[in-house]
C-alpha cells in the first residue's frame, strides 16, 4: 500500500524541478542553444529512453488516433511555457500560465460535456479579473498581453489546460502511449517552430555541437524525465484535487528562485494579481475536499 506522504513527495519533486527550469533554460541559451532548439533535443532524448523501456508503445498511438490531439496540445504547452520563461519575467509568465484552471472550465465543458457549475463559472471570472490586473500596466488603457512573453504563457496555459482534459478524455489508452505522445509532442513541435523562426529569422539557428550545451541538455533531459515519472506516480496515487494544490507549489519555488537570483521584478500590481489568480486556481481544486477525503 503507498503512502500519501510518498504520492505527495513525488508532486512535490514534480513542481521543483519545472519550477525551477527556467534557470537551464537561460544557461542553455547563454550558451547557443535556443529554448525551442533545447526542449526539442531534451524531449527528443526521452524519447528513446522510452522507447527502450517501453517498445510497444508506438503501438498504442496506432491503435487510438485521438492521441495527436495530445501530442499537439502538449506539444504547444511545451512551445509556449519554456520560451516565455527564458525570455520573460519569470513570476509574470508563471502567474500567466497559471489561468489555466480557467481554460479547464470552458475546455471541460466542450470537450467533456461537463457544464460548469455557479462556483465554477465564478471562478473562471475570479481567474480572468487577477489576469486583468496583472497585465493593466500604468499608462496602457486596455489590459491586454504586452509584449511575446505575454502571449506565450497565456498560450501554453490554454494547451496546458487543453492536455489535462485530453489525458482525462483519453484515460481508455496506454499509459505509455500517452507519455510517448507527450514527449513527441514536444520535440516535435519545438523543433518545428525553431525551425521556422531560423528560416524567418526570429530564432538563432541550432549551433554545432559543443560540450557544455551537450552536457547541461542531457543533464536536464535526465531531470525533465525523472519529474514527469514522479508526477505519474504522485497523480496515480492522490486525488485530482489534491494533486492540483500540490502542484500550485510550482508558483512558489518559481517565483523565489527567480526574484533571488534575479529574473524577476514583481511589483505590488504583478503580486495583487497574481494572489487572485492563485485563488482561483486553488478555490478549482478546493471543494472536492468537502466530498472525498485522500
Amino acid at each position: 500500500m503507498t503512502h500519501p506522504g510518498a504520492a505527495a513527495a513525488a508532486l512535490l519533486v514534480n513542481a521543483f524541478v519545472f519550477g525551477l527550469s527556467w534557470w537551464p533554460f537561460r544557461r542553455l541559451e547563454t550558451l547557443g542553444l535556443h529554448p525551442l532548439w533545447a526542449t526539442a533535443l531534451t524531449y527528443l532524448f526521452s524519447i528513446v529512453l522510452l522507447l527502450l523501456v517501453r517498445p510497444q508503445a508506438w503501438l498504442g498511438v496506432l491503435r487510438h488516433p485521438q492521441l495527436w490531439m495530445l501530442m499537439l496540445a502538449s506539444g504547444m504547452t511545451n512551445v509556449g511555457f519554456n520560451w516565455a520563461i527564458t525570455v520573460g519575467d519569470v513570476v509574470r509568465v508563471v502567474l500567466l500560465f497559471y489561468l489555466m484552471p480557467a481554460w479547464s472550465v470552458l475546455l471541460a465543458w466542450w470537450l467533456l460535456g461537463e457544464k460548469p457549475t455557479p462556483g465554477a463559472l465564478l471562478r473562471l471570472l475570479l481567474a480572468l479579473g487577477g489576469v486583468v490586473i496583472v497585465l493593466k500596466s500604468p499608462g496602457v488603457d486596455w489590459p491586454v498581453p504586452q509584449a511575446l512573453p505575454d502571449w506565450l504563457a497565456l498560450m501554453g496555459g490554454f494547451f496546458f489546460a487543453l492536455t489535462n482534459v485530453l489525458l482525462r478524455k483519453l484515460e481508455h489508452t496506454p499509459d505509455s502511449s500517452r507519455m510517448l505522445c507527450m514527449f513527441s509532442g514536444g520535440a516535435i513541435l519545438s523543433a518545428a517552430v525553431a525551425w521556422l523562426g531560423a528560416h524567418q529569422g526570429f530564432v538563432p539557428a541550432l549551433p554545432a555541437p559543443a560540450m557544455p550545451w551537450l552536457t547541461l541538455a542531457a543533464l536536464m533531459s535526465l531531470v525533465l524525465l525523472a519529474a514527469n515519472f514522479a508526477l505519474q506516480y504522485g497523480a496515480a496515487r492522490l486525488s485530482a484535487h489534491s494533486t492540483a494544490l500540490i502542484m500550485l507549489s510550482e508558483v512558489v519555488f518559481a517565483s523565489v528562485s527567480s526574484v533571488a537570483f534575479g529574473a524577476a521584478q514583481p511589483d505590488a500590481r504583478t503580486l495583487f494579481g497574481g494572489a487572485v489568480i492563485l485563488l482561483a486556481a486553488a478555490l478549482s481544486a478546493w471543494p472536492a475536499s468537502a466530498a472525498k477525503p485522500d
